[in-house]
């Protein structure tokens, strides 16, 4: 059932705003961290963004989605960031 109109709605209700990453590389992937400097921002609002897509089309049904992607750290908090990002 992956990507399942239900999953996608689900999505939704957590989707951030699209930011653009300025350390990526061709074709979307990142670039390695070099120093403490990038220890700001680890991990890209489009990563998570791509990250949950990835998670909603491999997932079963809305509770295995909402599962895993809070084992995987890409669930918001209540300051609106997903933990992979702290």
């Amino acid at each position: 059932m992956g990507g399942s109109v239900e999953v996608r709605q689900f999505l939704l209700r957590y989707e951030g705003a699209d930011g653009g990453s300025s350390t990526t590389l061709a074709g979307g992937l990142p670039a390695q961290r070099t120093g403490q400097g990038d220890a700001q921002q680890r991990v890209s609002d489009d990563q998570v963004r791509r990250a949950r897509l990835a998670v909603a089309n491999g997932a079963l049904g809305v509770d295995d989605c909402v599962q895993l992607l809070d084992m995987l750290g890409l669930t918001l908090d209540e300051d609106g960031q997903a933990p992979v990002q702290r």
